[in-house]
């Protein structure tokens, strides 16, 4: 079955191409699993994920008792400064436009006063990133301990780096330890966001002679238990998830899958995932645990420049993959689609915004000359009463747009706003986006709609001096 015979799914839907992509000349696509192939609900995945690492915190002597998972409260996309224990929200440029501390949002008189010439390098230590919807939990768990940390002495912590530490340390306990994922296992229907349209999309692709390979960070464990729940169920007749793929990578160690030349075993007793050492050629069908891009790409006989790689991690899937291997990438941003429907439906008060903020421009040009003519004394009274009509007409543009512009910024999440923008500019997340993914989209099934010998093209950028369209 096709994945769609509708050319024009909603914008929501859309695949959005930074740089120029013609899938006809991909010839394989690799994908990750958890929150690419796979959706989950995030606020119950991160809560569950919030409440084993407090556990380990309470266990290492930390008063957290009454911390709270709330999710609404971050976004993906934001960083952490790891010096003044903030999490921040950037432009492209790395200006800071909103910060918190704590439980608290800085005013914006405190947040000059501390990023005023402060630009936020994600390259320098100071500095951590939140690439995916897998940093909720963490960023939660962060602020909550920053604030006992302001008024509480915690052992071992000297610094809000050490904080940072501590609950790195919290989460990658609960994610490998495997009381998590088995708690994901014994209840799939209330942490799984099942999207019927992936497999069609994934067979379509395989009909039109694409290569596919699984490459994920999860064990065999997790992943046999949870890709037969999330795509067997779709499949016709005796058919499997494991028909729909070329290799399956597990245990991947993502970005050094891409980066280094990591070992690489087979799965020879997947039932029990007994592991040998393997050489030679990969074996189509084959389950492998390790190993490394290199190894893909002599497999399949690829250029760099060749494969697709699909992935949600802005780092550890796209950037690494760009910057090391040269491949193409798409990104998976989940969050984009409820934000692009809440856009749609604030559309006509956009184009009002934009249509006030214009005639804001005008009457700000005309203020600034006829400030500049009182200053030097030209012009008398007719001036002044000019200059105070304009004030006015000012004052009252501002008092309409004033809630508008509130409206537009708390678009995607009420605190933080949009996630590709920070005000009227790209955020440090879009600029990302726009560098390391060729292209972008809530989720695979939306290749579905485009088809596998879609040319996607990208937009004419835009700059400052471009005549607008009427």
């Amino acid at each position: 079955m096709l994945a769609s015979t509708d050319p024009s799914p909603g914008h929501e839907r859309g695949v959005f191409a930074n740089r120029t992509l013609n899938l006809r000349s991909v010839p394989v696509i690799g994908y990750d699993m958890d929150y690419t192939l796979i959706h989950y609900h995030s606020s119950e995945w991160e809560a569950a994920a919030f409440s084993y690492a407090r556990d380990a915190l309470l266990d290492r002597g930390f008063l957290v008792e009454g911390f709270a998972f709330e999710p609404e409260k971050f976004t993906v996309g934001l960083a952490f400064d790891l010096e003044l224990g903030n999490v921040l929200k950037a432009t492209r440029f790395g200006r800071v436009v909103l910060a918190q501390h704590g439980n608290d949002l800085l005013s914006f008189d405190q947040q000059r006063t501390i990023y005023g010439t402060t630009i936020v390098e994600l390259s320098s230590p100071r500095f951590r990133f939140m690439n995916t919807l897998f940093e909720l939990s963490r960023a939660s768990l962060f602020t909550q301990l920053v604030a006992l940390h302001d008024t509480t002495s915690l052992a071992g912590v000297n610094n809000y780096g050490d904080l940072y530490d501590a609950v790195d340390d919290a989460l990658a306990l609960a994610h490998n330890e495997g009381a998590l994922k088995a708690e994901i296992v014994a209840d799939k229907e209330r942490f799984v966001d099942l999207d019927p349209e992936v497999v069609s999309t994934l067979k379509d692709q395989r009909t039109a002679g694409k290569k596919l390979v699984l490459i994920t960070n999860s064990d065999w464990a997790y992943t046999s238990e949870m890709m037969p729940y999330c795509f067997d169920r779709f499949i016709d007749g005796d058919d499997t998830w494991r028909s729909l793929f070329d290799l399956v990578i597990v245990s991947a160690n993502k970005p050094g899958f891409f980066s280094h030349s990591n070992p690489i075993y087979r799965v020879v007793d997947e039932k029990r995932s007994l592991l040998s050492p393997h050489e030679g050629p990969l074996e189509p069908g084959s389950v492998y645990f390790g190993g490394n891009a290199r190894l893909v790409e002599e497999w399949f006989e690829l250029d760099g420049g060749e494969a697709l790689y699909v992935g949600d991690h802005l780092f550890g899937d796209v950037h690494v993959s760009k910057d090391v291997l040269r491949w193409r990438t798409a990104l998976i941003a989940r969050p984009l689609e409820p934000e692009i429907s809440d856009a749609l439906e604030f559309a006509d008060d956009q184009r009002r915004l934009e249509s006030l903020m214009a005639e804001k421009i005008d009457v700000d040009r005309t203020q600034a000359h006829l400030r500049l003519r009182r200053a030097s004394g030209a012009g008398g009274r007719e001036v002044h009463a000019e200059y105070g009509k304009v004030t006015a007409q000012a004052t009252r543009l501002d008092e309409q747009i004033a809630p508008l512009a509130k409206a537009a910024a708390e678009l995607g999440n009420p605190i933080w706003g949009p996630l590709m923008r920070a005000g009227n500019d790209k955020s440090l997340f879009a600029r990302q986006v726009e560098r390391y993914a060729d292209v972008y989209t809530s989720r695979v099934s939306n290749f579905g709609h485009e088809t596998p010998f879609a040319y996607l093209r990208a937009a004419r950028g835009s700059l400052p001096h471009d005549i607008a369209n009427d």
